[in-house]
Parts: structure tokens; sequence; C-alpha cells
């Protein structure tokens, strides 16, 4: 870098607007007094307590506020969870230049146009000899092993210091991309590392995760027991793992169908790569399979995490227009259950048994799936590698990160070198040292269908409350001009459960009646004051007479 030309005087500022205390959502800023850039920009897939919900993205509100400043955003790796947030981020402002690794800059495109973004944004492909200079920060990068082509660590260098960031990765010694760079890594390590963020995915399990190249044999074991239709389902991002099966089915001469938008963009633009190859003899539409022999055809699919309207799913409940199952089929999950999805995704395992279908699922027997996420050795190896002063944590919930900081101690590191932080927390980097700067708040973001601005945390709280508590509606009828009460406000409940509930309904009315003339005496009151009073004394006396506090929803008729 030109030590002439750097701003000295200004600390480095590091935080992260998605990726702690949850697996998922990554974006993390480096930023000082004239430059931000953004690593990634990713989604968090709802589970079941976040009813209506598509996606959950980071909060822009910081990144909007000092937009002037944003140099680039830098992306990783192809993956949701890295990606699936840019559309917004780019309806919300326009950013400088995107640049990406290959795949991913294919993936991101193909995203874009789903979304119908305002503008046409710069993106760049960059290569492992890319070196990127933006405001004071210089960028390398370094190959790394992980369940999608194309996935990358950043090296970034800045006036107060070098800070690495692992970008997703495994140490995968029989990779079926290319090799993690050692060499590079290393010599990283030896010019000096000041801070390190590494992803904490799999900070509780020991050893060495898996190859990819393990999974080959599970998937051909599957292959060469089934005896009719093979539907196997894996995330559709999960380039390497498509392959595998696509390879496999051409092998058993298997003819593949692919049911699942993102399934066949992300197909069709690892062929165009040529990171998936396959013959169009061997790809059937989803309307043309139907006559070929149960034992000669594969079908691809999306929603293996349960999502309620994705293929999967939808086959299991006997809703889709293409597929039913019949005895003899195959249904593989060639893919582990993230942590809360447990319970959309068993019910669909059960109900493919019941429809006469077998059920391969990962385990020690039947090796189908394995993580792209390094495990506690390789999480050593990394530390040992790089030697940096400080280690931060990222990409994982709470626990993970709390186990990834003790394995840096136990390498070496002073456990007050260690920062296990949250969302909008901040680290401060001066002259080479690392410190806790003042937090800012950070939301969370829900996307609700079409919906491109998001709902906030306070709307989810009250379709939490719908589910659990119910609704209540009051309508009083008044004249606004006298301030009189015409009749006895009437009450209808909805997902309230009570004993009687006419009587209890009648009761409600009754108190709120009471409340509401006492009040209207007083003075003349306002539209939103007489609802107010509505909403408070409803819920009064139903916490009272039932311990529940529903949703209240007031309505007044104007009578003249």
């Amino acid at each position: 870098m030109d030590k002439e030309k750097l701003d000295l005087s200004s600390p480095v500022f590091i935080y992260a607007l998605g990726g702690l205390g949850e697996v998922g959502k990554n974006m993390y800023c480096i930023e000082d007094s004239s430059s931000i850039i953004i690593i990634d920009c990713g989604v968090l897939f709802p589970n079941a307590s976040m009813p209506g919900i598509d996606y959950i993205i980071p909060d822009f509100s910081h990144l909007k506020e000092n937009a002037e400043k944003i140099k680039a955003l830098i992306i990783t790796h192809g993956h949701e969870d890295h990606i699936g947030g840019i559309p917004y981020l780019l309806n919300e402002f326009k950013i400088p230049i995107v640049y990406a690794p290959r795949i991913a800059v294919a993936l991101i495109k193909n995203k874009l146009k789903l979304n119908k973004v305002n503008y046409e944004p710069n993106i760049s492909e960059y290569q492992e000899q890319t070196k990127i200079k933006l405001g004071d920060f210089s960028l390398k990068f370094f190959h790394v092993t992980h369940s999608i082509p194309d996935s990358f660590g950043i090296h970034i260098e800045t006036p107060q210091g070098t800070i690495i960031e692992s970008g997703d990765f495994k140490i995968d010694l029989t990779p079926v991309d290319k090799d993690f760079d050692f060499q590079k890594v290393v010599g990283f390590g030896d010019a000096g590392v000041d801070l390190l963020l590494a992803d904490s995915t799999n900070a509780e399990k020991e050893g060495y995760t898996p190859s990819e190249r393990d999974v080959i044999n599970g998937i051909e074991d599957v292959f060469s027991e089934a005896s009719g239709r093979i539907i196997i389902s894996t995330f559709s991002s999960n380039i390497s793992r498509l392959a595998q099966i696509i390879n496999t089915s051409v092998k058993n001469k298997r003819k593949i169908v692919i049911f699942g938008r993102s399934m066949e963009n992300n197909i069709q633009a690892s062929r165009d790569y040529g990171y998936i190859k396959v013959s169009d003899d061997y790809i059937l539409d989803g309307s043309s399979f139907t006559n070929v022999p149960p034992n000669e055809v594969t079908i691809l699919c999306t929603g293996n995490q349960g999502e309620p309207l994705a293929v999967l799913s939808k086959i299991s409940r006997g809703e889709h227009k293409d597929i039913t199952i019949i005895p003899g089929d195959t249904v593989v999950f060639s893919s582990s259950v993230i942590p809360g999805n447990s319970s959309a995704v068993n019910p669909m395992i059960n109900a493919f048994t019941r429809l006469g279908a077998s059920v391969v699922t990962n385990s020690s027997k039947n090796r189908i799936h394995a993580s792209g996420h390094a495990s506690r050795q390789e999480m050593r190896l990394l530390q040992k590698l790089i030697r940096p002063k400080y280690f931060m944590p990222i990409h994982g919930e709470y626990r993970m990160l709390k186990l990834h900081a003790a394995i840096a101690v136990d390498c070496g590191m002073p456990s007050e070198n260690t920062f296990v932080c949250q969302n909008g927390d901040v680290l401060k980097l001066f002259n080479h040292k690392v410190t806790r700067g003042t937090s800012f708040p950070v939301d969370s973001v829900y996307i609700d269908g079409k919906n491109t601005i998001g709902l906030t945390n306070t709307i989810m709280k009250d379709r939490i409350t719908l589910i659990n508590e119910g609704v209540v509606g009051v309508i009083a009828i008044i004249n606004l001009t006298t301030g009189e009460v015409i009749s006895s406000p009437i009450v209808e409940s909805r997902g309230f459960i009570s004993n009687n509930k006419k009587a209890l309904e009648e009761k409600t009315g009754q108190f709120v009646n009471k409340v509401l003339c006492e009040k209207i005496k007083e003075k003349k009151l306002s539209v939103q004051e007489i609802k107010s009073i509505l909403r408070g004394a409803t819920s009064q006396f139903l916490q009272r007479e039932c311990g529940r506090e529903p949703v209240v929803v007031p309505l007044i008729i104007n009578q003249k």
C-alpha cells in the first residue's frame, strides 16, 4: 500500500450486520473515515416460528446513512446465505461495484433478473491472482474448499493493520474443486495478520469434516439400490453436490428432470460455465418424463428444509401438478437439517413413507451429505497457519462463536484477544491493536412475498401473538359529535380459546362499555383516544379473566 496517501489518523472499524448469533444472513463491514467495504450480503431462511416469511435479510440502515463512503460489495462465494440479500440491498441504494468469483457472478445476475433490481449494477469477476484497491483498503484473495466452486477468503490490508476474513471453508484434502491454497495462507501468516474473522458453523464438531468425495460413494449406493424413480433434494446452490448427482445419473443411464426455479437457474449457470457437464439428451422437461420407465428417471428438486411452497413439500402433500409418489420411489434428502427446521422436515419424511416411498437421509449408514464447513481440527489448523494476534469468530449461533473463540485460546491466543460479538457490535483496529468500539442497534428485516421493503420485528411479534393468543375485534357505535355511546361495544374473537366464548365476549363488552362511558364523560375524545381506550380495556379484562393477551383490533362506527 502507498503509505503516503493513507489516512493514518482514522481507526478501522469492523462489524457485522448479519451472521453473528445466527447461521445465515452473512454481512460484514470494514470502515474508516472515508471508506466502507461490505463482505457478503446473504439471507437467513425462516423457521416454523416465522409465519408467512420467505427470507430474513440484514438491516441496511447504517449503510444507507453512510452510502457515500461505500466503495464496493465483495462476495466470498455463491451460496444464498452470502448473496441472497443483494437484490434488496441494491434496491435500497447504489453500490459502486460488486466483486464476486466466477460462478457467483452468474448466480447473482440470475437473481437480479428475477428480482427486478432498479438499475444495472457494475459486477466484476475476481480470481485468485486479483488485487483490488478500494479507498484506504487493499484486497487479495485465497481459494478455500467449500461445497460450491470458486469459494474464497479475503486478505485486507488497511492503514491500521491486516485483516483476514475466511469466508465459508473447510480444509478438504481431496476436494472435487480446486485445493485449499495453503501456500498463500501461510505467506499471509508469515507477513503478520492482526485480526482473523473465521467461519464458526461446525465449532461443535470435533475432528475433520468429511470430504465431499466421500459423498460420491453414498450417492452411488442409493442409485444402485433404487428400483424406481429417485427424487433427490439438496440446496440449489450446492453446485458440487448437484454435479455429483447428475454425473451419477448419467453413469446409471437415468434421465434428469429438474424442478424448482432456483435449481433450474443454478444448474443452467453451472452448465454454461462448465462446472456441470451433461448433454441436453439427458435433461428432460417437467412434462416429458412420464413415459420414461421409473428406473431411468432422476428428479432433482428444491425443498429439503421443508419449505411449505417448495417442490418437495408439495409432492409430500400430493399437491404437485406433475409428480405423484408411487410405490418404488426413493426420496433422498442430500442435506443436513438446519437447526429449527426439524418440525417441518420430519412430517414430510413421514408423509413420503406413508405414500409408499423409501426415504434416505444422511446417517452413518448412508453418507449422502458432507458439510461445507470446517470442524474443530480444521479451525485449529487455520489458527496455526495464520497465527493472528486477535480473533473474531463469525457465521454461527452464539454457542458456536464461544466455542470457536475457545479453540483460538487453546491454540495459544490470550483470551482477552478474542471477541465474541453480536450484530452491531464494533471492533476498532488502530496501530495493529484491536479493542471494542461503540455498538449500534441492528434489527432483522423480514421479507414477505414480493414486498421488497421488509417487515420489522414489531410486525413479526404481532404475527406470533396472533398464532399464540388469537385476535379480538371490538366494535363501538358512537356519536362522535355528541360523544354519546349508542350501544355496548360488540366483541368478536377468533383463535381465542375459552370455555364459554359467547359469555366471555358479552362480559368483555360490558366491561369495555363501562370504562368507555366513564372516560367519555370526562372530556371529548378523539378517534385515536377512543381506540386506545377500547384496546386497553379489552386487553386488561382478558388478561385478568383468562391470563391471555390477544391482538385487539378496535373499530369505531360513527352514528349521528
